[in-house]
């Protein structure tokens, strides 16, 4: 079977399951490159290629195309759903055949950034300056998107799919859509919720009516993911930050390291993070042990005991 065609098979098999557009998305983007490779290789059917094709393959992306260990297994992991559909399918005749059998996941240095007071006190008052002095609709909107994202350590795409019909200000409580498209509540402070209340006034104020969406367009209309990442390109350019990457997730990041470094535990940030697995989370209390250290000198059970 020609692998272009096995591959325009599997769109249309991820299409049928509903997996979310940006997994597809994901996904095809990988898979056209990989053909693509494979055709420069004069690979054109799926029984051509062979295991030594996909670490070549994967090979190349990090050598050639400058791809981090993470971003490589990103694409290993695309491939293995690939091929095990197509062994599925018996497009490959049996598990013996798979070529995607036995390859590794390549050792990841994992590093997590994050902001520390002042990054955040500079990006605030960015964004405030800009309000003060333009009065400017977006500007507002980005500083209390900021705010957002510190305050609850959402995605990117949750903060753009988050309507105000899930925005509960009365009781404090947030419904986040995240991977998979599923729903998650999480509780927020005081803080937050009365800066999403004035932001709300201010929308409706601005509009001259509701909005479905808390973070919008200057017309009213919802927020791309492209247009966030957009905007803290430009952030990233006018902080010109040397020693910390600026984007939504590094908000993330931060969230998750004052949650712990303020008494917080794993097994509660596991559910503000909406991390299925434990192990997830286990990784911030494994980074930041070291910073940890004088919450243990002050919660460890010995230093209470008289022994």
């Amino acid at each position: 079977m020609l692998l272009k065609f096995a591959i325009k098979d599997f769109h249309d098999d991820v299409k049928y399951r509903n997996l979310s557009p940006k997994t597809i998305s994901g996904y095809l983007m990988t898979l056209n490159e990989f053909q693509e490779y494979a055709f420069n290789n004069e690979l054109v059917n799926v029984e051509d290629i062979r295991t030594g094709t996909i670490r070549s393959y994967l090979l190349y992306c990090r050598e050639e195309r400058g791809n981090n260990p993470t971003t490589t297994n990103s694409k290993l992991h695309t491939l293995k759903v690939f091929f095990n559909y197509l062994e599925r399918e018996e497009v490959i005749q049996s598990a013996k055949l798979n070529p995607i059998r036995g390859i590794m996941f390549a050792k990841e240095d994992i590093q997590i950034q994050t902001f520390n007071e002042n990054h955040i006190k500079q990006i605030l008052n960015y964004y405030r300056r800009s309000k003060d002095k333009y009065s400017s609709f977006s500007a507002y909107r980005n500083y209390c998107m900021v705010i957002f994202f510190l305050g609850s350590g959402a995605r990117l795409g949750e903060a753009v799919n988050l309507r105000w019909n899930d925005v509960d200000l009365v009781n404090g409580v947030l419904v986040l859509y995240g991977k998979k498209r599923e729903q998650s509540s999480i509780p927020v402070t005081d803080k937050l919720i009365k800066e999403l209340a004035e932001y709300k006034v201010f929308c409706e104020q601005h509009f001259k009516e509701s909005s479905d969406y808390v973070f919008v367009t200057d017309e009213n209309k919802k927020l791309a993911v492209d247009t966030v990442k957009t905007i803290f390109k430009r952030l990233k350019r006018d902080m010109n930050f040397k020693d910390v990457r600026c984007s939504p997730h590094t908000f993330r990041h931060t969230f998750a390291k004052n949650y712990l470094m303020n008494g917080g535990d794993a097994l509660s940030l596991q559910k503000m993070l909406r991390h299925k697995q434990l192990a997830m989370t286990q990784r911030y209390v494994n980074l930041f042990g070291t910073e940890l250290r004088k919450l243990n000198d002050q919660y460890n059970p010995l230093q209470h005991m008289d022994i």
